[in-house]
């Protein structure tokens, strides 16, 4: 089978051949119907500090899929076979102090998929029964190929406290862009979406943002500040991971309120603790993934009750074998999710 790799330690990503997987005895094999580009793929594919940090190549990369069950494990039930179904990417141990307590999610020995083992750019992913979540019915491949990284949103907006408050949303990345259409949702007083990119702005908007702020035009900080009497944002979502961003968030939330770390930056980030957490009394909560699987059920709620547009999410349908262009509008920030079909 045709499948996208990282072979070498160093930018880039090849398209190999290899053999398509074969289950172990709780797994299943999935015919990938459709993938789409996540924010952490464009960190292996640059080879930047952080994917040096957490992948060994060779690896096939990859972990937003939605495809079909093609083949199940001896000890899965063959019935399966068929089912349309998306993958949740993090694959928790089950036995740790976290997986016991309910907090699977950030197992002791999480494995990745597509950074710990080999993922979905591919036209065959093996998957842990366990890790496979059935498609709603009245959802399109394309778009059960973003729910997991709309769970990511999900779960960052449910961890919060987004009603009766002025949110701030750094980083207009699909996830961001999702964070603003939930907060909407959950009663968010009114909702700012910072990014350095006019293309995503306007997808901010097509989500619900009540204003929009190029920080390379316009100080983020002093017009946050001036939107709320001088107070700040009672909760400030960092998205994206970007050095000056992250700091930015810090001075942007108001005495007591909530700075949420999702984004993931490529190197460590310095801060004013003193000024901006412990004299401000600030909240800071980091978040990552999804809890499984209580998350999974709040987004098929969600979705069954189509109070959330997801189509402006997706601006680009491309085939597999064009990954690296793929890549590349990753780069540019002209994209919002692009989904890939083998």
């Amino acid at each position: 089978m045709k499948a996208f790799a990282k072979l070498r330690p160093e930018f880039g990503i090849d398209l190999i051949e290899v053999e398509q997987p074969r289950p172990g005895a709780f797994d299943v094999i999935m015919k990938v119907k459709a993938v789409s580009v996540c924010g952490t793929d464009y960190h292996i594919y640059k080879w930047d500090e952080w994917a040096q940090a957490h992948v060994k190549p060779p690896r096939i990369i990859g972990h937003e899929l939605a495809g079909e069950i093609v083949e199940a494990g001896a000890e899965v039930q063959s019935s399966l076979k068929g089912n349309l179904v998306v993958a949740e990417s993090h694959i928790a141990c089950g036995t740790c102090y976290q997986c016991r307590t309910g907090n699977s999610h950030i197992c002791e020995n999480l494995r990745i998929l597509g950074v710990d083992i080999d993922g979905a750019f591919a036209e065959y992913a093996r998957i842990p029964v366990q890790n496979t979540w059935q498609i709603p019915k009245e959802v399109p491949v394309d778009i059960a190929s973003i729910l997991e990284p709309l769970g990511n949103a999900v779960h960052v907006v449910y961890a919060t406290q987004p009603a009766g408050n002025y949110v701030a949303v750094f980083g207009c990345g699909p996830v961001g862009i999702s964070t603003v259409g939930l907060a909407n949702l959950s009663g968010a007083l009114a909702v700012t979406a910072i990014d350095i990119n006019d293309y995503r702005l306007k997808i901010a908007r097509r989500m619900g943002a009540s204003k929009t702020v190029n920080s390379t035009i316009t100080d983020p900080v002093e017009e946050i500040h001036r939107d709320t009497g001088g107070q700040g944002a009672g909760l400030v979502l960092e998205m994206s991971g970007n050095e000056h961003a992250t700091r930015q968030a810090f001075r942007a939330v108001r005495n007591g309120g909530t700075v949420v770390l999702f984004g993931i930056p490529s190197k460590e980030v310095p801060l004013n603790i003193a000024d901006d957490i412990i004299f401000k009394e600030t909240r800071v909560l980091g978040i990552v993934g999804r809890e499984m699987f209580r998350t999974w059920y709040r987004l098929e709620s969600l979705l069954k009750s189509r109070k959330l547009n997801l189509e402006p999410l997706i601006t680009h349908r491309m085939r597999l074998e064009q990954l690296e262009d793929a890549m590349k509008l990753v780069g540019s920030g002209n994209c919002g999710k692009i989904v890939l079909s083998p």
